[in-house]
């Protein structure tokens, strides 16, 4: 698929194109259209605190208010919680058109996600239901994803070379044993690559977060794009390494080197060049955030 064309997507060959419902869900989510990021807003709800893997550059313990960066929120919410805290943000933001869920953990390894979901679309049919994940559980998550209508999904996918993954992640979860290196970041990518390949089958538009990690993936990235775009992939999104972690001494890739990368991954797929790396608590526009504002006036109703 071409850098700016989005209406029609090859797929191994063959041209899909979209239908009226994905193109809503399009045209309305920001991060999906750099032209939706200005109109509508999204509101991300925390209720996935656990994680199945450890990325080489993640910390979540820590939160400071004037933070933006994924895996941090300011508070866990129950799905009860999420669905008062919707209710309040629809009212008075009607401009939110995206309800996702990405974190502050891996929200397919929370039952709470589910939850959550289902409460939410049971109220709000017509709201954009959107999941961000690291792609371990994602094939085993597809059908109740499904149900729930989950149109997008977000897939954090930084190596398709296992030899290159297993210098990202530490350790793999999964059905309750831990794999290490090589072992774990074939398991992460064979399960990333099904849970991919069944999200397009659903006709859920899926975009890939790509961690651009000097010295260790960089090279790699353009490879990774070709593939995600040959399997039917949306688009695609180069998000420079935040040095922290056991990656803390790599220096970050500057904003010259990101548009560099985003063009050299441009003709395999579309590009998202607008990412905010929101927090897993984000309300609001694009840039515009309004967490603070919903949560103070929640905690202030509490307390009355």
């Amino acid at each position: 698929m071409a850098d700016e064309s989005y209406r029609i997507a090859t797929v191994r060959g063959r041209e899909v194109p979209y239908d009226p419902e994905q193109l809503r869900k399009i045209s309305e989510h920001p991060c999906y259209s750099d032209k939706a990021c200005h109109a509508f807003g999204r509101c991300h709800i925390p209720v996935a605190p656990k994680c199945n893997i450890q990325c080489n550059y993640c910390v979540r313990d820590f939160d400071c208010v004037n933070e933006s960066r994924p895996g941090v929120t300011s508070r866990v919410l129950t799905p009860k919680e999420a669905l008062d805290l919707v209710r309040n943000v629809l009212k008075e933001y009607p401009y939110v058109k995206v309800i996702g869920i990405a974190g502050p953990g891996e929200p397919l390894a929370n039952p709470e996600t589910f939850e959550a979901l289902r409460l939410i679309h049971k109220e709000f049919p017509h709201q954009i239901l959107c999941i961000s994940t690291n792609g371990l559980v994602l094939p085993e998550s597809i059908e109740e994803l499904a149900k729930n209508d989950v149109g997008n999904v977000t897939v954090t996918l930084n190596a398709i070379d296992p030899a290159i993954g297993e210098k990202i992640y530490s350790w793999v979860e999964y059905n309750g044993k831990k794999y290490h290196g090589r072992e774990g970041a074939e398991l992460l990518l064979s399960q990333q690559m099904k849970g991919i390949e069944m999200a397009v089958a659903k006709k859920m538009l899926v975009k890939i977060n790509t961690v651009y990690i000097p010295g260790i993936n960089d090279e790699h990235i353009p490879e990774i794009a070709k593939k995600v775009g040959e399997m039917g992939a949306f688009t695609f999104n180069v998000i420079p390494l935040i040095p922290q972690y056991k990656f803390a001494g790599i220096t970050p890739p500057t904003p010259k080197e990101k548009r560099e990368m985003q063009d050299r991954c441009a003709p395999y797929i579309k590009q998202m060049r607008h990412c905010a790396r929101c927090r897993a608590d984000a309300i609001g526009k694009l840039g515009q955030d309004v967490q603070s504002c919903v949560y103070r006036q929640m905690k202030d109703e509490k307390a009355e």
